[in-house]
């Protein structure tokens, strides 16, 4: 890298870094301000919320870093181009595609920090904010460890599989006792939700019942019980696509593969993640043809807003997307891909066009 390489690339690491601190800022308040209905309920107290709102940057970070670096870039390469050095470099002959790469590397060097982020820091410190919520507010709950969430109702005794977000696939044991020492019956799931209140669902239900002399066992897909057990219980056990690892999100593809189980909304999680981490690349490259064309002698303050406006604009686009494929079934590699193909596209093509 030559001193020009080296000046563009800390210019746009800089800006991204800066927007970062202030998108986290508002974004850590924002959180911080939705946990005080919940401040209170249980030994949930201002310190907890406090808490489970910095446990919850590293994820915050993961999800607005393609909107910081194009905010940031927009603000770096803008204020090169407000003051002529960047019309100063292409006089001297160098082209928009040298001016390109040092760009490309600053972009990538974030990409890497968002992929970091979100493989080690990011879940497992989200779940464990969940978890410990979920056990502040719900004060009968007891914890086996890392690996099991126990709560009693009654003659239902319920247990979740937590442990770690990569390797935890959700799940729950309920043991239905006749008294207080005779085990009547003991049933697992793959799966547990909420269908309404006082109504849970249990797919892939495997049910063994205790009678006199002899054991039945029996295999449905789906089985009901009435309980009134806090549905925030669930929370423990719950796989959400985007506080898993990419390993994670490949190993519970897996398994749910493995079982006969839906993949579709894991696997549109799993490529959305990859093509997400590249688009942090794209975005930062995506200011180039601003602050060469229309940007280029105006304020700090407008090329801010309309980083943010992009930035918010592909982040709705790209959900409006996933949800749709989700929705309609369509392949998940192409849903994950598309609305970063499609921006990228045009940012070579806006590149190339660009004198």
């Amino acid at each position: 890298m030559n001193t020009l390489d080296r000046y563009l690339y800390r210019t746009v690491i800089w800006y991204s870094l800066l927007a970062m601190a202030v998108l986290l800022t508002l974004g850590g308040l924002f959180l911080f301000i939705s946990e005080q209905g919940d401040i209170g309920v249980g030994s949930y107290t201002a310190a907890d919320a406090f808490l489970f709102m910095l446990l919850n940057l590293p994820q915050q970070a993961f999800e607005l870093l393609p909107i910081g670096a194009m905010i940031g870039a927009l603000m770096g390469l803008g204020n090169l181009a407000s003051a002529s050095e960047l019309v100063v470099t292409r006089a001297s002959g160098i082209s928009i595609w040298r001016v390109a790469w040092p760009v490309a590397l600053a972009g990538a060097t974030l990409a890497f920090a968002m992929y970091a982020i979100g493989e080690f820091a990011a879940p497992p410190l989200a779940q464990f904010a969940q978890t410990e919520k979920t056990t502040s507010r719900l004060t009968d709950v007891s914890f086996a460890g890392r690996s099991s969430a126990w709560i009693k109702e009654g003659d239902l005794i319920l247990r979740l599989r937590t442990g770690e977000v990569g390797q935890a696939f959700g799940g729950a044991s309920l043991f239905v006792l006749d008294g207080p020492t005779r085990l009547r019956s003991i049933q697992t799931a793959e799966r547990i939700s909420v269908a309404d209140p006082g109504r849970w669902i249990l797919q892939n239900a495997a049910t063994t019942r205790f009678e006199a002399g002899h054991i039945d066992a029996t295999l449905v897909d789906h089985a009901t019980i009435r309980s009134t057990i806090n549905p925030d219980f669930l929370g423990l056990a719950a796989t959400d696509p985007g506080l898993l690892t990419l390993r994670g999100l490949a190993g519970y593809i897996e398994h749910l593969r493995r079982n006969h189980l839906a993949t579709g909304p894991y696997e549109i999680g799993f490529w959305s993640r990859i093509a997400r981490i590249f688009a942090v690349v794209i975005v930062t490259l995506l200011a180039l043809p601003f602050v060469f064309g229309p940007l280029r002698t105006t304020g700090a303050g407008t090329r801010t807003v309309i980083g943010v406006l992009l930035g918010v604009v592909f982040f709705l686009v790209t959900r409006t997307v996933e949800n749709a494929g989700a929705l309609f079934g369509l392949d998940p590699m192409l849903v994950g891909w598309l609305p970063t193909a499609v921006i990228g596209f045009g940012t070579f093509v806006a590149i190339s066009l660009t004198r």
